[in-house]
């Protein structure tokens, strides 16, 4: 039996990334795509609570591939592909990318990319979510074709242990070092508020930022595997209990 395979991201149906991972892995199974209309970066596991979704079928990628698209988030896109797509089953795969742009580290909390492979892991499926660390829309990412598949088939073969999913992240260039399996980097957003006056006499925000390392010398980490080269893999889970703190004592 054919696997299924379920790919959304956050970055929009018709970007380069999404297209990209199509052509690298519809070989290996039945994909389907449902992603959401416009860019959805920054949604982390947010769902549309309040305001009605859409559903639109856009076009066939190749011959079997069919693309929807979803008004909501990537969260929604994957919800709606199991209850409408797939008829309340679920599919074999879930995979969400390729992101354009840095998902590593504290970027996982807010990677609406990461949100796609959470939400299937919550869903008990397989899940990876694939990122390069470069924002432009016309990168080329046949490179990463390789690493993408041999994760996919790996993935396909063995599964994953129940509540973790996979966060792989490329460094931006044209050949890799390897694959480092890695840690996620202890660092954090910093100077993230510009404050500007409009004409009009109001003030007015911009959500910038820069991100800081606290610990750029440790090798097991993913943003050293990412400055070095590596391809940068990180076993995320889902879970957030933190076991040793289960004897404080109050």
């Amino acid at each position: 039996m054919s696997c299924k395979i379920l790919i959304s991201n956050d970055d929009g149906y018709h970007s380069v990334g999404i297209r990209s991972l199509v052509d690298m892995v519809k070989d290996m199974g039945e994909v389907i795509v449902c992603a959401p209309e416009s860019a959805r970066s920054g949604y982390s596991c947010a769902f549309s609570a309040v305001p009605p979704l859409r559903l639109k079928r856009r076009y066939n990628m190749g011959s079997d591939v069919e693309v929807w698209s979803c008004s909501g988030t990537p969260v929604d896109c994957v919800k709606l592909a199991v209850d409408q797509l797939y008829g309340g089953q679920m599919p074999d795969l879930v995979l969400g990318g390729i992101n354009h742009g840095d998902n590593s580290t504290v970027n996982a909390h807010y990677s609406g990319t990461m949100g796609v492979a959470i939400e299937g892991c919550l869903k008990g499926v397989p899940s990876i979510a694939f990122s390069y660390c470069d924002h432009s829309e016309e990168v080329t990412l046949d490179h990463l074709t390789d690493y993408v598949r041999r994760v996919v088939a790996k993935v396909q073969a063995e599964g994953l242990p129940k509540g973790v999913c996979l966060n792989v992240n490329f460094p931006k260039r044209d050949a890799f070092e390897g694959v480092r399996m890695c840690r996620m980097t202890r660092g954090q957003w910093i100077n993230e508020v510009v404050k500007e006056r409009h004409p009009l006499g109001y003030d007015y925000y911009w959500m910038v930022g820069e991100y800081r390392n606290d610990e750029p010398d440790a090798p097991d980490t993913d943003q050293w595997a990412l400055n070095h080269g590596y391809v940068a893999i990180t076993p995320t889970r889902i879970d957030l209990t933190a076991y040793d703190m289960m004897d404080f004592d109050i």
